[in-house]
């Protein structure tokens, strides 16, 4: 008798894992806020200083993570997220509810500006799986970018050694009834990759798959560049140390060109 399959699919409501914009959202909203996310502080300390006490705009705000911290710095904080469950968990918590978000897809950024800030951090550009809807987020969001407004984008710097073989294989976690694997496949002619975390408990399998289409700084700078934004700033991390390369995260500014 086979193991019971908790199966988070890759294709839902007749849409597959590269055009469902809600898809992280439903798999990730009940455990989101207990994975090994970032400390925000940093994120949002550079982010307030960015934006000078103006209106902010965040893209894909999931529960609040920064979105959060921000607000409480005393900064008008808005938000686009293609997950209902996930900013049901964001309401839930203080000043969460506060918050005006629009349900959505980032790329379309659905809101009315300007703002003086627009940011989308932790890779999450890379969550938009098809190149045009990534250079659509770029154009969208300069539209409602005030004039002397910034976009900020943070992302990792892909790593060649990662695509060895177009595939990896990572050993997550191992306990006495848990065991969690995660697999890449990689199309590198596209610059995309296929993940799944297969989570094997209590005599069940849960699938999570993934998708992203990454870029390297120069061609996220090219998207800029078409949107009318230019490069003015760009760090290795939120503390501002010097980008270089051997750097493997950017944190970038970009602003009207």
């Amino acid at each position: 008798m086979g193991l019971p399959l908790v199966w988070r699919g890759v294709e839902v409501a007749g849409m597959s894992i590269f055009d469902d914009p809600g898809l992280f959202g439903r798999q990730w909203a009940d455990h989101y806020d207990s994975t090994d996310n970032p400390d925000p502080v940093p994120e949002a300390d550079f982010l307030a200083s960015v934006a000078r006490g103006g209106r902010v705009l965040e893209l894909a705000i999931g529960t609040g993570r920064v979105a959060l911290p921000l607000a409480e710095r005393g900064l008008a904080v808005e938000g686009v997220e293609a997950s209902p469950e996930m900013v049901a968990r964001m309401r839930a918590k203080p000043g969460g509810a506060d918050i005006p978000v629009v349900i959505g897809d980032m790329a379309d950024v659905a809101v009315e500006g300007p703002f003086d800030l627009v940011y989308l951090v932790f890779n999450t550009l890379f969550n938009l799986v098809d190149g045009e809807r990534q250079a659509d987020c770029f154009r969208n969001t300069a539209r409602v970018l005030a004039s002397d407004g910034a976009f900020v984008v943070q992302a990792y710097v892909p790593d060649p050694a990662d695509f060895e073989g177009n595939e990896q294989a990572q050993v997550r976690n191992v306990t006495e009834d848990l065991v969690e694997l995660r697999v890449h496949r990689y199309d590198l002619a596209a610059q995309t990759f296929i993940r799944q975390t297969v989570t094997f408990r209590d005599g069940s399998v849960r699938l999570e798959p993934f998708a992203m289409r990454y870029l390297w700084p120069g061609q996220i700078d090219a998207l800029a560049e078409q949107a009318g934004l230019r490069l003015t700033e760009r760090y290795a991390d939120y503390d501002r140390s010097p980008f270089t390369a051997d750097s493997k995260n950017h944190v970038s500014v970009y602003r009207p060109a």
